[in-house]
């Protein structure tokens, strides 16, 4: 039986992302024969936060569900947006009465699949405890085939923690939040997929997605700089997850790295990001 295929595309930082993934997207579906499409989009409005505007092109661009991370309220627009639209995802583990949900459950043919999505609580803002939130959400998901999670951390302790804590219960646990590439993907003999950092949809000549004079200028003075999205060397990445239709198990897990020069393209061509 073919393997239901995820492929999870790494947060998107800034217009050199959008316009990567508007171009890409189809025909890595193609390449890798893709069933069902996640990708963080948290980075998407010049590096912090996301549009409704720019959350629906990416749904029209074949993305078939948004998760994000501490930057998910840095536009102020998301907050009414993201309460009418299950497909985009916030941390599940933020307090409660945060509008947004953590976990979607979609079905594709006769399969169903539930993503998730939580947040470290390591450097990173004082949440709900992600482990206790993914044993909740995995005692009332219901029947499903399927369980992938978007583990949004800064530490690679906390993502590891958490790939044994739900080794064997979930079909993958993908890291991301630091934009850099691990190089540790791996199938665990219970069947959990697993990777401590996707990397990242964007400019890599760059800081984390970032021009690099301020970001290497606010480490030399520790003082505030104005950071802009950088714009050369841009890539679509993430993994390419393979999942046994029957029990759920991870049959593999692939990186995957695409170079992306927008003059390639013509201008006017569907999907196109031009704004």
């Amino acid at each position: 039986m073919k393997p239901f295929t995820v492929m999870f595309v790494a947060d998107i930082c800034g217009k050199p992302g959008r316009q990567a993934v508007a171009h890409l997207l189809k025909p890595l579906r193609e390449k890798y024969e893709v069933d069902y499409v996640i990708a963080n989009i948290e980075n998407s409005a010049g590096g912090f936060g996301i549009t409704p505007e720019m959350s629906q092109k990416f749904f029209t661009y074949g993305v078939n569900v948004q998760t994000s991370g501490n930057h998910i309220w840095d536009r102020v627009q998301i907050l009414d947006y993201i309460g009418t639209t299950p497909r985009l995802l916030r941390p599940a583990n933020f307090p409660s009465g945060v509008p947004g949900s953590g976990l979607y459950v979609d079905t594709i043919g006769d399969f169903k699949i539930a993503t998730i999505n939580l947040m470290g609580r390591v450097y990173m803002a004082n949440t709900d405890c992600p482990f206790k939130k993914a044993d909740a959400i995995l005692d009332r998901i219901g029947d499903v085939h399927a369980v992938f999670v978007d583990f949004h951390a800064e530490a690679t302790s906390e993502k590891q923690a958490m790939a044994y804590y739900l080794d064997g219960k979930v079909s993958a646990v993908v890291g991301t939040h630091t934009h850099v590439p691990t190089a540790d993907e791996k199938v665990s003999t219970r069947g959990t997929a697993y990777i401590t950092d996707a990397g990242m949809t964007g400019p890599h000549k760059s800081i984390i997605g970032m021009d690099i004079g301020p970001s290497v200028g606010r480490f030399l003075t520790a003082m505030p700089k104005r950071f802009s999205t950088a714009s050369e060397d841009v890539k679509i990445m993430g993994v390419i997850v393979k999942i046994n239709r029957e029990d759920g198990s991870a049959i593999s897990i692939e990186r995957y790295s695409e170079d992306f020069n927008l003059a390639d393209f013509q201008s006017g061509s569907i999907g196109i990001e031009e704004d």
